[in-house]
């Protein structure tokens, strides 16, 4: 329950409307629309049934994936979410999308290279845990900007090193200290797929591997990277999907956010 649930729960038991036994059963509900209180668990705006407690229940609000809505169901989106007190995250927005939210909130934050779109509802607190986020070449950059976006809007002190892949291999390693101290690595590689296995023998971290589409024919689209980090030999190597910076990110960041605190170090 948002604090501001929680106080007007209260101020209508101080006020003699509910009882204390309603109160109770109130907070035991489960996450659950409640029209008793001004800001319910979900929002229906006819398209789109927006989650305005997965914040409480996971740490971030809900994150709009853009492909496929037109720019007035994200507007509409973004409104509710801001009407919540809610941070917001949009990902692969296209330019026609951006455009329209630039004019709508233009105090809202676009990577065009990432194609992700920031609101944050309040100023930014302390950093919580290092996630440095590695490429294996330039044209993985947009998946790997969309992982820098990502991570960063979860709190953590990001940094993004690109261009590193094993074609050269020295690039990387003379950037050792700059990713050694990290509590969590994103590496983000089309093509063969290797660098974060190479990667993950360096350092003692967790490393999340984002296999790219970038590649020639027998790439598959981003199939041979995604089999070969599958089978990385390095064991602290884990997978998500294909240019699945979003993915890669928001996980690297829950992992440092933990390891930063001490939690799982």
């Amino acid at each position: 329950m948002e604090p501001q649930d929680l106080r007007e729960l209260l101020e209508l038991v101080k006020q003699g409307d509910l009882s204390v036994a309603a109160a109770l059963e109130k907070l035991a509900a489960p996450p659950v629309a409640n029209p008793a209180l001004a800001n319910p668990a979900v929002a229906n705006l006819g398209y789109a049934h927006v989650d305005l407690q997965r914040r409480e229940r996971c740490g971030f609000p809900e994150v709009i994936f853009c492909t496929g809505k037109s720019s007035e169901w994200i507007e509409g989106v973004v409104q509710k979410l801001i009407e919540a007190g809610q941070d917001c995250l949009a990902t692969r927005v296209d330019d026609d999308q951006a455009l329209a939210l630039a004019r709508r909130y233009p105090q809202g934050q676009q990577d065009r290279v990432a194609r992700t779109f920031w609101l944050p509802a309040r100023p930014p607190g302390p950093k919580q845990g290092r996630v440095v986020v590695i490429t294996a070449g330039t044209s993985d950059l947009p998946v790997a900007r969309e992982a820098v976006a990502t991570a960063t809007a979860l709190g953590a002190d990001v940094h993004l090193l690109a261009d590193v892949g094993v074609a050269g291999i020295h690039r990387l390693l003379r950037h050792h200290e700059e990713f050694a101290g990290a509590d969590a690595i994103v590496v983000v590689a089309g093509m063969d797929g290797a660098l974060p296995s190479v990667v993950g023998g360096l350092v003692d971290c967790p490393v999340v591997a984002v296999p790219t589409s970038i590649g020639y024919g027998a790439a598959f689209g981003g199939v041979a990277p995604l089999l070969t980090m599958l089978n990385a030999c390095a064991a602290n190597v884990v997978v998500v999907n294909i240019d699945s910076g979003f993915k890669g990110g928001y996980v690297g960041a829950l992992i440092a956010r933990r390891r930063g605190a001490g939690v799982a170090k």
